[in-house]
């Protein structure tokens, strides 16, 4: 299998956890790059961030034109819009990122997955797919297609992962009913969801960054 081209950022010659960011439709494996430093990770949270870059391809919801996109997007409607086979294509690019990091001596446990839109809805594709137990999903931006066909057959070995899922108030591309949506179908299932909401659009701010550098300092440090 091919593997993904990706950005690689250490925050320390040699790292105890992997984080796999990523990142949204349109997008590159630079994006979340410069975020690093903004989370003032302490010294002693040694990481490596894997950014890949997904593959570009003609996107239906685009007239057809190609851009980097982790999968087809086939129309507006978030109950439809979405082609599965495209994304448990891209699981499997992303399950041989994990498998090389545990390959390399990073245990599974020690492995986090997170997602900017697009990039969200392939961590928990992946996350709740794969077969061996990790550190926990980060949820920006993003929503869950085929949700109740995923979460039914989420290997039991993942039950229960920490979750951040933080969401724009005012999303005008993924409406913050979609977070209002999968939220409570996590913890129904037994998830610790960290959920989070915020006064911005489709984006990042920093009270969100630095939401995400507690909880990726208590969810790995613990």
């Amino acid at each position: 299998m091919e593997k993904l081209p990706a950005e690689i950022v250490r925050t320390a010659e040699e790292t105890e956890f992997t984080v796999i960011w990523m990142h949204g439709l349109g997008a590159d494996g630079n994006d979340f790059v410069p975020i690093i430093p903004e989370l003032r990770l302490p010294a002693s949270l040694k990481v490596k961030f894997i950014f890949p870059h997904a593959p570009s391809r003609p996107v239906t919801l685009n007239n057809g034109m190609s851009m980097p996109a982790w999968y087809d997007l086939l129309s507006l409607d978030r109950s439809k819009n979405a082609n599965e086979d495209d994304i448990l294509t891209t699981v499997t690019w992303i399950n041989k990122l994990i498998d090389d990091e545990i390959d390399a001596g990073t245990p599974s446990e020690k492995i986090l997955l997170a997602g900017f839109s697009q990039g969200g809805v392939i961590a928990f594709h992946t996350a709740l797919r794969y077969p061996k137990k990790l550190a926990g999903i980060m949820a920006l931006s993003t929503y869950i297609p085929f949700a109740d066909n995923l979460l039914n057959a989420m290997p039991a070995v993942q039950k229960g992962i920490p979750i951040f899922a933080a969401h724009g108030q005012q999303d005008p591309v993924i409406p913050l009913a979609s977070w209002q949506d999968y939220v409570p179908k996590l913890e129904a299932k037994g998830f610790g969801v960290e959920a989070h909401s915020y006064q911005m659009e489709h984006s990042v701010n920093m009270e969100e960054i630095n939401d995400i550098s507690a909880w990726l300092q208590k969810v790995l440090l613990k």
